[in-house]
């Protein structure tokens, strides 16, 4: 590309009609001069040659994606990171730059948009080895194509009848599933406990020793027994990741038996899935993350989580489980902030998604989730700390029902303990007490929960 064509790919903001383009956040290395790397990066996503050979015509005023901003981060590195492409005479360069891309190119199609966007233009291009997709905002005229969430945050309270707080889950173990005779009567007792959603593991699968047949239909009279008792909703969240092509099968055959909701590992079975799930579903559909990590973890190479979690939004779920805080999900308190975010900031007429930031929580860890959440919009999803409490599962969710009460009234875990054998009986397993803190007022289901 001669550094005169490179204009062709630069463009001011204002001067665009932005219901046509997406936004698009970047990290870059590149050798050589940036704008000529920047500007070959917009060509390989979008128009790659743009004139054909012999004529004069010029594709890029359509469909070229055009840089609106370009911030030069570093200069003078010797190398790009990781390895990538090897050490650079005239030193390499980090910048951050926002790209308009036209979605004409590509329509309301998510395989389209990620090969537009995370494809071989975006990660072979020339002179930028390293990249990382940061961000994607889309404009209301974009959105408009998609259906989003049935139910979303609104919705699951809607259907749950829990208002005050947050939605609590429970991961019924051993993960990988017992007979499901066992395996049902442990969702039953955290049921009883307080546990508004009892789910299988993200890696059950439909198993000869726990088929998702016999599974959900014990689960699902199970789930009929525990509302009969506590007075309160339920929800069984049953694993149907699968094959593409069983996925509506799967969905029939356990909402058929009693499942109220769907857990589907998003990635392993594609967005384009999801977004046909979701047409033929008529239960919530859950989100778990699995495949994503090996795209996000690196700081400067790979997307970003938070792009995920709008592409999970925008395919149709309804909740998201995502990586939380603490050292065991290693993800940064700023990136669960952000994907807690992407799930809750306006979209278009896309409704929210209910964020569900996970990973060996228990009782003790609730007020610290909560105060870094900001909001009682959130699942709150243990496992061991329900399914591994020394009283079993009903000590196990009533010990996380405890644990909100102690928030609610403002009182120290260790006050409230106290008066709670469960709760006591938590942080003597689990760990030492957090530190509590305060909210306005508690769910309004109580029947069966302490």
């Amino acid at each position: 590309m001669q550094d005169s064509d490179c204009s062709g790919f630069f463009a001011d903001a204002d001067a665009l009609d932005q219901d046509a383009y997406l936004h698009l956040d970047y990290y870059l290395e590149c050798s050589g001069d940036p704008r000529v790397a920047v500007a070959h990066f917009c060509a390989e996503q979008s128009t790659a040659q743009w004139r054909r050979v012999g004529c004069s015509e010029d594709l890029r005023p359509r469909f070229a994606a055009r840089v609106i901003d370009l911030t030069l981060l570093e200069s003078g590195l010797p190398e790009f990171r990781y390895g990538i492409g090897g050490a650079r005479a005239g030193g390499v360069q980090s910048c951050r730059v926002t790209i308009a891309h036209p979605h004409g190119n590509f329509g309301p199609r998510l395989p389209n948009l990620l090969s537009a966007v995370c494809g071989e233009g975006t990660f072979f291009s020339l002179g930028a080895p390293v990249v990382k997709l940061l961000d994607i905002r889309f404009p209301d005229a974009y959105l408009a194509a998609f259906e989003g969430p049935r139910f979303g945050v609104e919705g699951l309270r809607d259907l749950l009848q829990v208002y005050d707080r947050p939605i609590f889950f429970g991961v019924i173990k051993p993960n990988i599933g017992l007979p499901p005779e066992s395996f049902s009567e442990l969702g039953y007792e955290g049921w009883l406990g307080g546990l508004d959603i009892a789910k299988d593991d993200e890696m059950l699968a439909d198993t000869p020793w726990c088929p998702l047949d016999q599974r959900s239909a014990l689960l699902g009279a199970a789930r009929r027994r525990a509302e009969q008792e506590t007075g309160c909703r339920k929800m069984y969240l049953a694993n149907i990741t699968d094959e593409v092509d069983r996925l509506c099968d799967l969905h029939d055959l356990a909402v058929a038996n009693g499942a109220n909701a769907l857990l589907v590992n998003a990635m392993p079975v594609g967005l384009s899935a999801v977004r046909m799930l979701r047409r033929h579903a008529r239960v919530p559909l859950i989100a778990h993350f699995p495949f994503i990590a090996p795209f996000s973890r690196l700081a400067h190479f790979g997307v970003h989580s938070r792009v995920f979690a709008k592409l999970q939004r925008l395919a149709g779920f309804d909740a998201i489980i995502m990586p939380g805080f603490g050292e065991r999900m290693h993800t940064s308190d700023e990136e669960v902030r952000v994907n807690v975010d992407a799930c809750l900031a306006p979209m278009g007429a896309i409704k929210r998604s209910l964020p569900v930031p996970g990973g060996s929580d228990w009782a003790g860890t609730l007020g610290k989730v909560f105060e870094k959440v900001g909001t009682i919009d959130f699942g709150f999803v243990p496992g061991r700390g329900v399914f591994g409490h020394p009283m079993g599962p009903r000590g196990g969710a009533a010990s996380i029902r405890q644990a909100w009460e102690a928030i609610v009234a403002g009182v120290s875990l260790q006050e409230q303990a106290v008066r709670h054998e469960e709760l006591r009986a938590a942080i003597e397993t689990f760990g030492h007490a957090a530190t509590a803190h305060s909210s306005e007022s508690d769910g309004t289901c109580t029947g069966g929960q302490s």
